[in-house]
């Protein structure tokens, strides 16, 4: 990779990434796991789902956070998938 290209604009899609590669980065700070592990998980997900539908891969965001379970103040990880869904598959019964 040509390291002047993180500095300059050629397109909208040069910006995506970099978010794409804060968000990650950020999610790992938060839940303390690797971007590489979320996108073990991402991966996998788009496997299980695609068995049901056809989803919008590019669309998909993968968030993992923490948030209190119920009344207790007590943080517990949680995983948080927004999935485009394209069509419902039908599946013989």
């Amino acid at each position: 990779m040509d390291i002047f290209k993180i500095f300059t604009r050629e397109d909208s899609s040069s910006k995506e990434v970099a978010k794409e590669r804060l968000r990650l980065l950020l999610v790992h700070d938060r839940a303390n796991v690797s971007p590489h592990f979320l996108e073990m998980i991402k991966e996998e997900l788009i496997q299980v789902f695609s068995d049901y539908m056809e989803i919008e891969e590019e669309g998909m965001e993968i968030e993992l956070t923490r948030t209190k379970l119920g009344k207790s103040d007590a943080l517990v990880p949680a995983l948080i998938a927004n999935i485009p869904i394209k069509r419902m598959k039908h599946l013989p019964k």
